[in-house]
């Protein structure tokens, strides 16, 4: 089973949130329609998908998940702008 690591923004170089799912597009669709009123991605409005990774089982994707949720903001930063230099939704690229 595939699995993505993915981050969404409200703005570029606004709020950050690092995320892990099975179903990339339609985990971005729910943060986009808010279905969870009270997440972190709906008070924030950080459903904007700037940058994911995909990985052919949920296990490196969950270690992958944990090491950028550790790892510094200048890291996931780096991470955006090298696979998305303008922050550019990639969302109606899924």
């Amino acid at each position: 089973m595939k699995a993505w690591v993915y981050i969404t923004t409200n703005r570029k170089n606004g709020v950050i949130y690092t995320g892990l799912t099975s179903e990339l597009k339609h985990r971005i669709h729910s943060h986009k329609t808010k279905k969870y009123k009270n997440a972190f991605t709906a008070r924030y409005n950080a459903d904007k998908l700037v940058y994911y990774e995909e990985f052919n089982s949920i296990f490196p994707a969950q270690a992958r998940e944990k090491q950028l949720k550790a790892g510094p903001r200048a890291k996931k930063i780096k991470l955006i702008e090298g696979m998305n230099p303008e922050w550019k939704d990639l969302y109606d690229e899924l």
